[in-house]
């Protein structure tokens, strides 16, 4: 055996497979596409959830409740994970809480809930305070700051599509 023949038969480049261009080129008369039927004729489009005539997968499972697209997504962050997570005079912003993962995925706006005990003056910033947290930071000494929502009912829609598409 010679050096030369190793690679003999390899192509790098392997040209591409002629369809229908006669009995010769191995792919002649039916092209490739067998005898008959939907397949072979063109202009055929496949139906996506078509599951050969059973009941497709898509109406068997079973839907429950509804998905209120409209609806606002609130991340309940509790006043105990502020305490632990932030230190004595710090600002929380809903940045910072995302920085350091407490508030994780997407959501519209941030509600502080009063679970747990505050020793900390903070400068809490967020959408919504239930009363008990409120009353928990001034007691503390610290601050509240309310922001309006960022987002329209539109902009929640749009970004709801966006997400769908990439799932």
């Amino acid at each position: 055996m010679n050096l030369e023949d190793v690679h003999r038969g390899i192509l790098k480049h392997k040209p591409r497979k002629r369809i229908g261009r006669g009995p010769g080129s191995g792919t002649g008369k039916t092209a490739a596409r067998g005898h008959k039927g939907h397949k072979s004729r063109s202009g055929y489009s496949r139906n996506p959830i078509f599951q050969g005539g059973a009941m497709p997968m898509i109406r068997r499972i079973p839907k429950r409740g509804f998905n209120n697209k409209w609806g606002v997504e609130v991340f309940a962050v509790n006043v105990g994970d502020l305490d632990k997570s932030f230190d004595e005079g710090a600002e929380v912003t809903i940045e910072l809480l995302a920085e350091k993962h407490i508030a994780k995925g997407t959501f519209d706006e941030v509600k502080i809930l009063g679970e747990g005990e505050l020793t900390k003056k903070l400068t809490v910033t967020a959408h919504r305070f239930s009363k008990q947290a409120e009353e928990k930071i001034k007691a503390a000494g610290g601050t509240v700051n309310r922001i309006a929502p960022k987002r329209t009912p539109k902009e929640r829609v749009a970004a709801l599509a966006e997400e769908q598409k990439q799932a």
